[in-house]
């Protein structure tokens, strides 16, 4: 897009080229097909003439503050914007007078205020925007980067639209990329260094602008008249990484290895693990959550797995990285094959919550542990069947549970892995179990009779 007219060339190249090449009307953004495209919501709304609060969550990028100056504009509204970084109450507070002017002068005009990072304001300052909003004194629409269901108060959440903007794809990019070129101030790119940039922008419109603009101004200062991929790659030097650490995109990350892994895809599970390694993740701490993979997902399946885990994890503190990391590629591809069990971790939570509802017990006198002569007077530890001395090590008929409590079934094998033989050798012992105990109550039913 060519500077605007009037402008004085040289005062044209202080803005950036993001800036310049902005849309100036809705049919110039870029994305957002399934909100923008015919039919789809945020198009209808803007259709609709009637503005409505909403939250633009998306990704760095991806037009937020764009959408929002379009809606003032297509709404003949006063645009105020509002960042959560720098602004404050007192800010809140501007906008409102601001709106109540323009509400009530000569010319009446509605109000779109803008609110940047939203996520970043406290409770009390997004409490500040909600008598306004019910009112109808202005429209607030909120961009956020991170997932409004926790970041924003209920409160205001329910009373805005959520739209969910996506990153842009790839040919979304190279339509950027065009634009950028069509305004004269790049030099030609070969195909090789725009499918890196492409690649580097990772779905975010103003890193790619702001790359071509950067990587242009070097080209020019070296005389070049031509990019290619191997210049490319010496200018930008080493890439930055493509997702907040402490951010949702982790979070769903490190999602999606769990998943993979748990699905028994062992070239899913690579692509993520690399994915978080790529994105600056902390190696030891994907090595916690390997740890946690084995015994929730594996169990005894294959209790080798939580041992290599665990000897991944060291491997990595003994070598670290890069070497270190390929011990934990193949953590993660021995648990992406691996049998798959959770029975142990459903029983753990059945088990907890059995305790959790049920009272505290008196251990039985049995099991008791009778280190004093009084306490074997008292009868601690009288009647226990020490395993070892019954056949197969095995105490059939005696019970563990306390007294009043119906043993409980928490850990049922499943049959893959180990977790066959484990299911096996449970059922034999269950049926001796029954035997021994049908066996002890037939005399006490002949003494009855």
């Amino acid at each position: 897009m060519n500077p605007a007219a009037g402008a004085h060339p040289a005062a044209a190249l202080h803005v950036p080229l993001a800036e310049r090449l902005r849309p100036r009307a809705l049919h110039e953004v870029v994305g957002q097909g399934h909100l923008l495209g015919p039919g789809m919501p945020l198009r209808l709304a803007f259709e609709s003439g009637r503005p409505h609060s909403c939250i633009l969550w998306g990704p760095p990028g991806v037009g937020k503050t764009t959408l929002a100056r379009l809606m003032a504009q297509a709404f003949d509204a006063q645009f105020i914007a509002i960042s959560a970084v720098l602004g404050g109450v007192k800010d809140i507070r501007e906008a409102v007078a601001r709106a109540e002017a323009a509400r009530q002068g000569l010319h009446p005009q509605p109000t779109l205020v803008f609110v940047d990072e939203v996520h970043r304001f406290n409770k009390a300052q997004q409490d500040a925007f909600l008598p306004h909003v019910e009112s109808g004194l202005f429209t607030f629409v909120g961009a956020t980067t991170e997932n409004p269901s926790f970041e924003v108060n209920a409160a205001l959440l329910s009373r805005a639209t959520v739209y969910v903007l996506q990153p842009l794809g790839e040919a979304d990019l190279q339509i950027l990329i065009e634009r950028a070129l069509a305004s004269g101030e790049l030099p030609a790119l070969q195909p090789d260094a725009r499918q890196r940039l492409v690649a580097y922008a990772d779905g975010d419109a103003r890193r790619l602008l702001n790359t071509l603009e950067t990587v242009a101004v070097t080209a020019r200062a070296q005389g070049r008249d031509t990019i290619d991929d191997t210049w490319l790659l010496q200018t930008l030097g080493e890439r930055l990484r493509r997702y907040d650490k402490g951010g949702e995109q982790f979070y769903d990350t490190i999602s999606a290895l769990h998943k993979s892994v748990r699905g028994s895809d062992p070239d899913a599970a690579l692509y993520w693990f690399v994915r978080m390694l790529d994105g600056g993740a902390d190696p030891r701490y994907i090595a916690r959550r390997l740890i946690r993979m084995a015994s929730e997902d594996i169990g005894l399946a294959d209790p080798r797995a939580l041992r290599l885990t665990l000897d991944a994890a060291e491997a990595y503190e003994r070598l670290g990285s890069p070497e270190g990391e390929l011990a934990l590629a193949q953590a993660v591809v021995y648990l992406a094959v691996a049998a798959k069990s959770n029975a142990v971790y459903r029983a753990y939570q059945a088990a907890r919550t059995f305790v959790a509802r049920d009272g505290t017990r008196a251990v039985p006198l049995h099991l008791r542990n009778a280190p004093t002569r009084l306490m074997r007077e008292l009868g601690y530890g009288a009647g226990y069947r020490y395993a070892h001395d019954e056949p197969d090590a095995f105490a059939a008929g005696e019970c563990y549970f306390p007294d009043e409590v119906v043993p409980p079934r928490f850990y049922e094998p499943v049959p893959r892995g180990l977790e066959i033989r484990i299911g096996e050798k449970l059922a034999e012992w269950r049926q001796r179990h029954a035997a021994a105990t049908q066996q002890r109550r037939r005399p006490q039913a002949d003494k009855s009779s």
